[in-house]
Formats: C-alpha cells, structure tokens, sequence
C-alpha cells in the first residue's frame, strides 16, 4: 500500500501564516503536521512508501525539509506543477497525477496534509481489512450545521455501510461529517480514471467516495469520541492547541 499526502493547497485562508509555509509545515507543538502525519503512517507496516503531493510554489519547502523527516518508509516528494487556486489540479486530480508518476494502480491511503488528529492511522487500517479491504472513510456525528455544510456528509447503515454521500451539501440529509482521509482498493484505483472521464469534480476529495459509494460498498469508520481538526482558517489553527488543552486537562482528572 502506499500512502498519498495532498499538499498543494495554497491555505489563502490563513494567511500571513502561509504565504511562504505549506500548511503541512505549520508546526503544533513543536512538531510539523506533516511530521505528526508521518510517525502515525509509521505503525502501519504495510505501506511502504509515503508520495507527497506539493505544488510549483511549495515544491522547494517540502525537499528542504525532507532531511527532517524521520520513517523506514521510501518517501517521495512530487511537484505537480500547478501555481495558484485557479489551476490546481485538485484532490483527486492529484491522486490520479501521482499514482500515474510513481506508476502504480495498487491499495493506497489518501491524507490530506492540513489535518490534526488523535486516533490513529493504524486504526482506521485495520477497520478496512475487518471489513474486507472494502473502500473505508472515516468521520464522527456533528450537529453544527455550518460544519456539515463545509465537508462530506454521510447516512450509514448499522454495520457502517455508507447508504448515501455528499460533499459540501446546502441541505445535509445525514449527520455523519467525513472527515478527508481515504483508503481506497485496487478495483478503485483502476476507477479513478472513469470517475475524472464522467466528469467527475476534481477538487473536493469527497466527491470520490461519493460517487463510489453508488457503485460499490464504502464503510465509514467512527472515530467519536476523539477529534480531528480541518486546518482551513487561522481560527482553526488556534483551536487545536485549545483542544490539546482540554484533553490534557480530562485526562488529569
């Protein structure tokens, strides 16, 4: 399995912070995201090579910083050639990009590089093949209607089986926010290419599994009661160190 990090967003909604830093190298206490991201991939021994995704304009930050980075992985820093938000490639127009550069159509684990988290990868990994290494997203419950509206939002059966799919949607018809890690099989490797042919949106990853889940079994993984965080805004940056806060305090208690 390889691991697929999309860093090439440019994170406009956090500037200053980011004019010259990709998110994935914003730092929570004392360690970069991406370093967080990577010692997490590092307990799962089947993925044997972590491709990070970056943009034109990041592409230099990523490889300076690759000395830094500490895993048995192969690691593989891509520049997709894009400069601004007006021609990205997009979410999944970087996952076909990559898996097309190191030419490859096997199992892979999609992250995006602007998250924190407390579960583990690990996790998530094994709820996959528990649920014979059918396609797995993962997420929690949310009543804010605000945060339903700016994701992927699902309606599970019991068992987890994702019954319907929507990214972004104004009107949510479930609860269940997805949160924008993947692990994908190879059977959906090889449809990624007809998802972009169809006309597929490119952008959002969620639409993928919203499109696939109409096609083929997708399992949503709950993480409730820990947390992930969206680095989308400064407000959210800010937040993760109040959350730490906040576990930390719970767990003295």
């Amino acid at each position: 399995m390889k691991a697929i990090l999309l860093c090439a967003g440019y994170g406009t909604r956090l500037y200053p912070l980011t004019i010259n830093t990709p998110k994935a190298l914003l730092k929570v206490q004392g360690k970069t995201l991406l370093e967080l991201l990577i010692d997490n991939i590092e307990e799962i021994k089947e993925i044997d090579e972590i491709v990070i995704v970056s943009n034109d304009r990041f592409y230099k930050n990523f490889c300076d910083f690759k000395p830094h980075i500490s895993s048995s992985k192969k690691i593989t820093i891509l520049n997709d050639k894009t400069t601004s938000n007006e021609n990205r490639l997009g979410a999944i127009g970087d996952i076909k990009f990559a898996l097309n550069k190191i030419h490859y159509n096997g199992e892979i684990m999609v992250l995006a590089g602007d998250n924190w988290f407390d579960f583990t990868l690990k996790e998530l990994y094994d709820f996959y093949v528990k649920n014979g290494k059918n396609d797995v997203v993962f997420g929690q419950n949310k009543t804010d209607l605000n945060v339903l509206r700016a994701g992927g939002v699902a309606t599970l059966f019991d068992n987890g089986l994702v019954l319907h799919m929507e990214e972004k949607p104004q009107n949510p018809q479930g609860t269940f926010a997805v949160g924008p890690f993947y692990i994908y099989n190879k059977q959906t490797v090889a449809m990624l290419g007809q998802y972009l042919a169809e006309g597929g949106n490119p952008d959002a990853p969620g639409h993928f599994p919203a499109w696939l889940a109409e096609r083929k079994p997708v399992f949503a993984y709950d993480i409730a009661p820990r947390h992930y965080i969206d680095i989308g805004t400064k407000e959210a940056y800010d937040n993760i160190e109040n959350t730490i806060k906040n576990l930390n305090k719970s767990l003295e208690r």
